[in-house]
């Protein structure tokens, strides 16, 4: 979305404030389809100190997403094609727990809280000052924990958000994106169960649950238990029967 008067901000800002952890850059990622927008907000991360880099679309920045580390998305919500409550759902589903700033011109309660439940982590509207955006960037970095871990793991399980890899002890598993997206789900709920109705709902974005997504879900399991837990003397993948799935290390009978 278009947003005038933001550049002569930039001018006025005050110290620069990018080093928050360890003295190292936190590199922003910009979502934005209004160059004039995306450019101005970008040079004035940067003379605060942050590393930051611009998408212009929703599938720009995801790709930059699986490709690199952020520690913090400043995500437009008007975009053209796949809009920001798409990206943010989407990467949600992936496990990329990177905070994000929504950007809107929606100020109505209900589209607050529906970008809060999508997975927002903060709520900026238009047109806004950049001071203000820099002090709720700065406010979300400072709920990072320093050194926190990019993979996830379970047992000899180890699953990389950052180059979107999976392990198996020494063995390296290769996964459609949607496995890797299914993984991902279960591993952000290691030890519960897991149901079809969430799976359709979170991974595979569908609001209406009918039979044939269940069967859909059901041979994306069977296909990932396969690639994760054959020749193995402890399985990863376990099925609830009638209820959906739970990811915990049993010992094969």
């Amino acid at each position: 979305m278009r947003q005038a008067g933001l550049a002569p901000a930039i001018a006025a800002l005050g110290p620069k404030a990018g080093r928050l952890h360890s003295g190292l850059e936190m590199n922003i990622l910009i979502v934005e389809d209004d160059e004039k927008t995306a450019g101005a907000i970008t040079v004035g991360l940067q003379a605060e100190g942050f590393m930051a880099i611009a998408a212009h679309t929703g599938e720009e920045a995801l790709a930059a997403l699986s490709q690199e580390r952020f520690e913090a998305v400043i995500l437009d919500w008007m975009l053209p094609g796949r809009d920001g409550m798409d990206v943010l759902k989407t990467m949600r589903s992936r496990g990329i727990t990177t905070p994000v700033l929504l950007l809107t011109a929606r100020d109505a309660i209900a589209d607050r809280v529906q970008g809060f439940d999508c997975g927002a982590d903060d709520y900026l509207i238009k047109p806004f000052a950049f001071a203000e955006l820099v002090a709720r960037i700065r406010s979300l970095l400072r709920r990072i924990p320093a050194g926190e871990p990019l993979r996830r793991r379970l047992a000899d399980l180890t699953l990389d958000l950052e180059t979107r890899t999976v392990w198996r002890g020494e063995h390296r598993i290769d996964l459609t994106s949607r496995e890797y997206d299914l993984l991902a789900y279960l591993l952000r709920h290691p030890g519960q169960i897991v149901t079809r109705e969430m799976l359709a709902k979170d991974v595979w974005r569908e609001t209406k649950r009918a039979t044939p997504l269940d069967n859909v879900i059901d041979v994306h399991v069977a296909h990932l238990r396969r690639k994760v837990d054959d020749g193995r003397e402890t399985t990863l993948i376990q099925t609830v029967r009638g209820v959906g799935f739970v990811l915990r290390e049993e010992r094969r009978a």
